[in-house]
């Protein structure tokens, strides 16, 4: 190889990994960090890289692209994986991109991570041809205790202390913590950990109610104030974090095999998600709504273990966006002392009609024809019952004479 492009952050693994490949390939580095959000000092990471032994050193800004392209697209597809998690990270990992003409690519996630698959089939969907170095797999290190030795030998200074080693990833979407005492899932995540949101006792004594526009699917206001993709989330994180809004402690199902727990804050995307998910309600159709919500189950495991760029998600986010089309409106959360509660909903494209819904006017329809349909729907209800019923009287029967 003749260079490499590390993704890098200028946190414990990429600094040590940024010195390590120097010394072992002994070619041009350039570190590459992308601004997916990341509240950070750019122009010290920037510094630091080229003191550690980067040739050049890239800071790209992909907020629009990332809020636009890939966190949009996950609201609109209401992708949670497992339930609870909102993919933060798994969405800004196709983000990043590749360039500077180099023939190999590096990066730092673990070998027991989600991390490597999603750089690493990412790579293979793009720039098949590139070399991939994923030192965790190859050096003799075999803990974060021996890179902060390593990095003492080397003067590399280091954002994270031996006391609080957390594995932490920040960008739009949230932070995420990992490691050190959060490896014991019965330990209470502690409350110095959190650098985004405001602890939920702490929060404003009132309720503030938040309103979310919505066009096509995509969050376009907030508050009768119109925004670009990214002020938009950016208003919406800072609306969230001062209630404690999107606090998430989970144990997930790695694609790997192994479970790991995790602790999330997500303050804007937990609003726009509830939002997003309230506008459906009144626009979709029942059975695309049925039908939408089986697809996304599958759009979240395949962003989660890596695949955004395969086929079949592509597929998938094609048929989301199909839908909507008519996710037109808005929608109401009140929030309060770390929750967020829809309270109401309006559409210009709404399907409901309060006529046919309202206890009120039984007029809108003959109520007679509820019993023919439940009769029809019923039928093979009562054919079931009726002949395993007998068949089982039979069996009954049977064994307890042979009995006797």
């Amino acid at each position: 190889m003749k260079k490499i492009l590390l993704a890098y952050s200028g946190g414990l693994d990429t600094s040590c990994i940024l010195k390590w490949l120097k010394e072992k390939y002994a070619v041009p580095i350039v570190a590459y960090c992308a601004d997916v959000g990341q509240a950070e000092d750019f122009k010290a990471i920037y510094d630091k890289a080229l003191k550690t032994g980067a040739d050049k050193c890239i800071v790209e800004d992909l907020k629009p692209d990332f809020v636009k392209n890939y966190v949009f697209a996950s609201i609109k597809a209401n992708a949670v994986y497992e339930n609870v998690y909102l993919l933060g990270t798994s969405l800004a990992r196709p983000c990043i991109a590749m360039k500077e003409g180099c023939d190999a690519i590096a990066h730092g996630a673990t070998g027991k991570g989600n991390d490597q698959v999603r750089f690493e089939l990412a790579v293979k969907a793009l720039a098949p041809h590139l070399q991939i170095i994923a030192p965790w797999r190859e050096w003799q290190f075999t803990s974060r205790s021996h890179l902060f030795d390593y990095a003492e030998q080397h003067n590399i200074p280091l954002p994270t202390t031996r006391e609080k080693p957390y594995s932490m990833d920040a960008n739009f979407v949230h932070i995420s913590y990992e490691g050190g005492v959060l490896e014991d899932p019965w330990y209470e995540a502690p409350n110095d950990i959190f650098q985004w949101t405001c602890a939920p006792e702490d929060a404003p004594e009132e309720p503030e109610y938040v309103t979310i526009a919505f066009s096509g699917g995509e969050p376009i206001a907030i508050n009768d104030k119109t925004f670009s993709a990214v002020d938009l989330m950016e208003t919406a994180n800072q609306i969230g974090a001062r209630h404690g809004v999107g606090r998430i402690d989970l144990v997930e199902n790695r694609y790997i095999g192994i479970k790991s727990r995790g602790v999330y804050e997500t303050p804007g995307l937990t609003i726009l998600m509830m939002a997003h998910r309230a506008i459906e309600s009144l626009t979709l159709d029942r059975e695309v709504a049925h039908m939408k919500e089986a697809l996304t189950l599958k759009l979240a495991e395949l962003t989660y273990n890596g695949y955004w760029f395969a086929p079949e998600a592509q597929i998938l986010r094609n048929t989301v966006e199909d839908t909507q089309t008519y996710v037109n409106g808005i929608a109401k959360i009140r929030l309060y002392k770390g929750s967020a509660q829809l309270v109401a909903r309006k559409s210009e494209c709404s399907l409901y009609n309060d006529l046919l819904s309202s206890f009120e006017n039984m007029s809108a329809f003959a109520p007679a024809d509820s019993g023919g349909f439940i009769n029809i729907n019923g039928l093979r209800l009562s054919n079931w019952s009726l002949t395993h019923g007998s068949i089982k009287k039979g069996l009954q029967t049977s064994t307890t004479s042979a009995y006797k």
